[in-house]
């Protein structure tokens, strides 16, 4: 092989290797977790905008999904391999032969693209919002890193998941001293929580036979798709009702969940062989997300200015 073909081949090789790292990250769901810490950090402060919220919002865009995903696509690689939904928007699969200097990269990249930010962020708090900090991002890495794997701990998997979305709003709202138990506060921090952990649930369901067969524990894997459809649906209803308790005119965020739940109960049928049919309705919450978010984004200006 001759210099510049060899150039070539290493120029490819490295380009594979970024393009594995950014589907790592899921930019696709890049924004679930930026904005509970800007809308929270903008609403509880009254629209202060200073080097905290940039620097946290920067955080919670990139580098913490890729914390997030790349550790999960590293470690579940293997049963990634035998999931029909993986490759896509949702989740970046790498081939057997690439996979160890690839899955090398997306961990250094993780982080490396981490630190300087953590280190920043927890130089600038102070103890009660450097310990949110910390319990979020070990909450990241324990869902899926080996030893630990709260992903395979039926339920704690569930509430590990939803603290990934819920997490950087309550790290905000600790950042500036919010009161979290706040008629205007508590309310969302719950209803988030029981949004954020149905919805791990749910997307569980669809990989019910893919998880048994690698020998994966999950929420759906223990009580099986269909109760697990049911109990989803449930945790939606519920955030919609704890919803209702916000001054107005939050309470009108507890119609939120309740597209959720509805477009869950279209499964209500399905069973753990067919579990795959779920699949229809993860790709519709996906999509759901970003109308979901612009309302609220509706709703927080509203009750800005009123």
């Amino acid at each position: 092989m001759s210099e510049d073909q060899r150039r070539t081949v290493e120029g490819t090789s490295r380009g594979t290797r970024l393009r594995a790292v950014l589907a790592a990250s899921r930019p696709f769901s890049w924004v679930n977790t930026a904005y509970p810490f800007a809308a929270g950090y903008l609403v509880a402060t009254g629209g202060r905008v200073d080097a905290a919220l940039v620097v946290g919002t920067l955080y919670f865009l990139i580098p913490y999904n890729l914390l997030m995903y790349g550790i999960n696509d590293v470690f579940d690689h293997e049963s990634d391999l035998r999931n029909p939904r993986k490759g896509g928007i949702e989740g970046g699969l790498v081939a057997r032969a690439e996979a160890r200097r690839t899955h090398r990269a997306i961990l250094w990249a993780a982080v490396g693209s981490n630190l300087p930010f953590l280190v920043w962020l927890l130089a600038v708090a102070d103890g009660a919002a450097n310990l949110v900090l910390v319990a979020v991002v070990f909450l990241v890495v324990a869902y899926s890193a080996p030893g630990l794997r709260f992903k395979e701990k039926p339920f704690l998997d569930s509430f590990t998941s939803a603290m990934h979305f819920v997490g950087p709003l309550l790290y905000a709202l600790v950042l500036v001293g919010a009161p979290l138990g706040s008629r205007s506060v508590w309310p969302v921090l719950v209803a988030f929580v029981l949004w954020g952990a149905a919805s791990q649930a749910f997307g569980a369901v669809q990989d019910v036979v893919a998880d048994r067969a690698g020998g994966i524990g999950s929420v759906a894997t223990v009580i099986g798709a269909r109760a697990t459809v049911l109990v989803a649906a449930g945790a939606y209803v519920v955030a919609a009702a704890v919803l209702a308790v916000l001054p107005w005119p939050g309470w009108l965020a507890a119609v939120l969940p309740l597209p959720y739940a509805v477009n869950v109960l279209r499964f209500r049928s399905v069973t753990d062989d067919d579990c795959e049919r779920a699949n229809a309705g993860w790709r519709a919450f996906l999509w759901l997300n970003l109308v979901t978010g612009f309302l609220v984004t509706m709703l927080l200006i509203a009750a800005t200015w009123r």
